[in-house]
């Protein structure tokens, strides 16, 4: 059940983001609810590969570079779903970092 508040959350985050005007757009509900599910599963399974291959450039950076892999999950997601689209690469950064934001203080308040 609460893999579903989750799901349920993130896709309100990326209404939210969507009404901000940022360059991300989603087409309704359904494509929300979608895009949040593929984007668990990206950041389940292909997350945690990228931060590994990545790391001497991550450490270099002092860990800025975990943005850049979390925007290029972010367009990657937006080119496979249908509904789920994004202007740029700079769109995908702010999209990414104010879904993170917003999903963590909506699962804040929840649980």
């Amino acid at each position: 059940m609460r893999i579903f508040t989750k799901i349920a959350i993130t896709a309100l985050a990326l209404l939210i983001v969507t009404a901000l005007g940022i360059g991300v757009t989603i087409d309704g509900l359904w494509s929300a609810f979608l895009a949040a599910v593929v984007l668990g599963i990206v950041n389940t399974l292909v997350r945690p590969i990228l931060v590994l291959l990545t790391f001497p450039i991550t450490l270099l950076t002092l860990g800025l570079f975990i943005f850049v892999i979390n925007a290029g999950l972010f367009y990657a997601v937006a080119s496979v779903v249908d509904g789920f689209y994004v202007a740029s690469f700079l769109s995908a950064l702010l999209g990414s970092l104010l879904v993170s934001i917003i999903s963590a203080v909506g699962n804040w308040f929840v649980t």
